[in-house]
């Protein structure tokens, strides 16, 4: 199985920016479909931006188009740009992984543990 591991999370006030990282272990997460989702506390879990492997499609939900940005930065690392964040933004964060580009959470065969994200007003 791949091992994937996020990095970058913390605490920001409203307005500021945060970059998340995904790496993968013994993997080259360029042949993979990637996405990052976000769960908050009593809410579903939440498909926020997703980049496929080869046809370089993209996906971000409404809430964050426009001030989150989803890239590869090298073979096994994939970021998540957030600017302007809201305290709405906050909960925590996934990395995932599959074969398949999909923008349904469920589809994702492949997750890391997550990294927190909080942001006050």
């Amino acid at each position: 199985q791949v091992q994937l591991v996020e990095s970058g999370g913390g605490l920001v006030q409203a307005g500021e920016s945060l970059r998340l990282a995904c790496v993968a272990s013994g993997r080259t997460l360029s042949v993979y479909a990637m996405g990052w989702l976000r769960q908050a506390p009593g809410k579903e879990r939440e498909l926020v931006a997703a980049i496929s492997g080869r046809s370089g499609d993209i996906f971000y939900s409404d809430s964050v188009k426009g001030r989150f940005t989803i890239s590869r930065d090298n073979a096994n690392t994939v970021a998540l740009q957030m600017n302007s964040l809201k305290p709405e933004d906050t909960a925590v964060y996934y990395c995932a992984a599959n074969w398949v580009y999909s923008v349904d959470p469920t589809a994702y065969a492949y997750w890391g543990r997550g990294t927190q994200v909080t942001v006050s007003s």
